[in-house]
């Protein structure tokens, strides 16, 4: 009798793998959720539509887009750890997933064991901008500035403990400098002052400030990439500048939960890596101020694993802290 329940239990064993193994081969048999943890209309969700729309024009997928804003992204990750059947996505980004976790002393979850990396899919420098009639015409000018008054020249950003707001704290670090924090609520309150000369310098990502670079009402100093970006080829770069390897990127990347079947993980990374490579798409951002930044799990998560003790130092050491 034993050996009757063995076999019956290795038959049943091997019925359920073949069975999950034919349901993986005909990925997707329903509707794909794909979780944006920010609002509609912003970057994150325009990015995250781009991502949906082009899967659905080349394989067919249907994928439903879940905007689940709130905490700083933190309640849209925690609601995909929920799902690790492979049919809940999530656009992570680095503010949510690199340094949030140095951020808040209770996240409702941890970025390396509670997802799986997917694929990276876009980055966007962060840049220092300028009035053009300021006397700051290059970084190097600030810097000077900022010597001869300490703690006195402001410097804006989107809010505090933002990736703006710790670059500028990483950059002050870098630099040897110190100015006047002022945390604005987003960079679309910051710019108007900084054009009115009330604030010396915003940090803010190129995408937010491509429209008004474009149109000649700021200048960018620098940007925090460590190469050029296709989308501002004369401006310079921080590492350039002077601070050699100096970066900060606003890098945005697909993951799902932890438990996520191997196979299906490995679809989603191929599809959505042909999705980066179409020409349109490489236009679409860099026209935005980002570039594609395709790399399956392996390179996402080797970043992952750099960005984290990297933004848990800044924090530490500028004592940043959120309510």
């Amino acid at each position: 009798m034993k050996s009757i329940r063995i076999l019956i239990l290795a038959g049943a064993l091997c019925v359920f793998g073949h069975a999950s193994a034919y349901a993986q081969s005909r990925y997707p048999v329903k509707p794909i959720r794909l979780i944006v943890p920010a609002p509609a209309g912003g970057a994150t969700d325009a990015l995250s539509r781009l991502v949906a729309v082009k899967l659905t024009e080349t394989v067919g997928w249907q994928i439903v887009v879940d905007n689940r804003a709130g905490m700083g992204g933190n309640i849209g990750l925690q609601a995909a750890t929920q799902a690790a059947d492979g049919y809940t996505m999530v656009m992570g980004q680095t503010s949510n997933i690199a340094i949030a976790p140095a951020l808040y002393e209770k996240l409702p979850y941890d970025p390396l064991r509670d997802f799986v990396a997917v694929t990276l899919v876009s980055a966007s420098p962060i840049a220092f901008s300028a009035a053009p009639k300021s006397s700051y015409k290059t970084l190097a000018d600030f810097v000077t500035a900022a010597k001869a008054k300490p703690a006195q020249l402001t410097y804006a950003s989107p809010g505090v403990g933002s990736l703006s707001h710790l670059t500028g704290e990483f950059f002050q670090r870098t630099a040897g400098i110190r100015f006047l924090d002022v945390p604005y609520k987003g960079s679309t309150l910051a710019l108007p002052d900084l054009m009115g000369g009330r604030i010396d310098v915003v940090s803010t990502s190129l995408e937010a400030v491509m429209p008004q670079m474009k149109a000649g009402a700021v200048r960018v100093l620098a940007i925090t990439s460590l190469q050029r970006s296709p989308a501002a080829p004369d401006v310079p770069t921080v590492s350039e500048s002077g601070y050699k390897d100096f970066q900060a990127v606003s890098w945005y990347g697909i993951l799902v939960a932890k438990g996520a079947p191997a196979p299906i993980v490995d679809r989603l990374t191929t599809e959505i890596t042909k999705i980066l490579l179409r020409p349109e798409v490489k236009e679409r951002f860099v026209a935005s101020g980002s570039v594609p930044m395709e790399g399956g799990p392996k390179a996402f998560s080797a970043l992952l694993h750099s960005e984290l003790p990297k933004w848990a130092r800044v924090i530490k050491e500028s004592g940043v802290k959120v309510e």
